[in-house]
């Protein structure tokens, strides 16, 4: 499969429908992939006939976060400090973007999400989960810090204790306490989860674009008006982190299968 088909585009009227498709790494996000995911949210910001997005994986898994072996990545030490920094950029950028849409936005997760999946989610306006879907955050086991700007998210949504529960503790995190939480909006049947987000993304399609676009702006600005002031150095924070002894004998098992507990 060519790199261009791991995120593919269909679009129905007023509604486009994103897929994460790169089965054979549990759609692990490549560099590539989160570049694209800039490129299209560049495309959907411009779109004034388009009412709403959907993010979606496949029918086992949403995605098993960031490909930590990607070339690009794996390539880090052998960079300078600012080489680095451009490229831990990319992925909170891609966050951002999505963020920003002036659109209706919504994630459709079935099996699991993990890692920077649900950074991704988080910077949607809403999250459907299947019934036995299930979300973790397992960087912290991996010697490394949450960022592409998760934590202010996490905090608005489910507030701080929790937050330290997912991302500290490492909790698995199933749907229905998901909802519990405020993390999950929506719940529904195993395998019906994108059909779930149609329904919602329908009906945003069905009120005026204008005034719908400047309240989400508003709601967005409102609510995480100090998300940049808090994560604005998490990319650093990674750097950091990740060429720590610990975390490269964390990250050394993972690749050698011995820490494999993420999916």
């Amino acid at each position: 499969m060519a790199m261009a088909d791991h995120v593919v585009m269909e679009r129905d009227g007023r509604v486009a429908v994103v897929r994460l498709c790169r089965p054979e790494k549990k759609n692990a996000l490549s560099l590539s992939m989160l570049e694209r995911l800039t490129e299209l949210a560049a495309e959907f910001a411009a779109d004034p006939g388009l009412s709403a997005v959907i993010l979606t994986g496949g029918p086992d898994f949403f995605t098993a976060g960031v490909d930590l072996f990607d070339p690009r990545y794996a390539n880090l030490s052998n960079l300078s400090l600012a080489e680095k920094r451009i490229i831990m950029e990319i992925a909170p950028r891609a966050c951002r973007a999505w963020e920003a849409l002036p659109q209706t936005t919504l994630a459709a997760v079935e099996g699991f999400c993990v890692g920077g999946g649900l950074s991704l989610a988080v910077s949607l306006d809403y999250i459907v989960m299947a019934e036995s879907a299930w979300t973790r955050a397992p960087e912290i086991d991996w010697g490394m810090n949450m960022s592409w700007g998760t934590l202010p998210r996490l905090v608005r949504l489910i507030g701080p204790a929790r937050t330290k529960r997912m991302i500290i503790l490492g909790e698995k995190i199933t749907a229905s306490q998901a909802a519990e939480w405020g993390l999950a909006q929506w719940i529904a049947p195993d395998g019906l989860a994108l059909e779930k987000a149609l329904s919602v993304a329908r009906i945003a399609a069905g009120k005026p674009v204008a005034p719908a676009a400047m309240t989400k702006e508003t709601v967005t600005a409102l609510s995480g008006a100090l998300d940049r002031l808090a994560s604005h150095m998490d990319r650093d924070q990674f750097l950091l982190s990740v060429f720590d002894p610990e975390a490269i004998q964390r990250l050394t098992g993972f690749e050698d299968g011995k820490n494999k507990d993420s999916a």
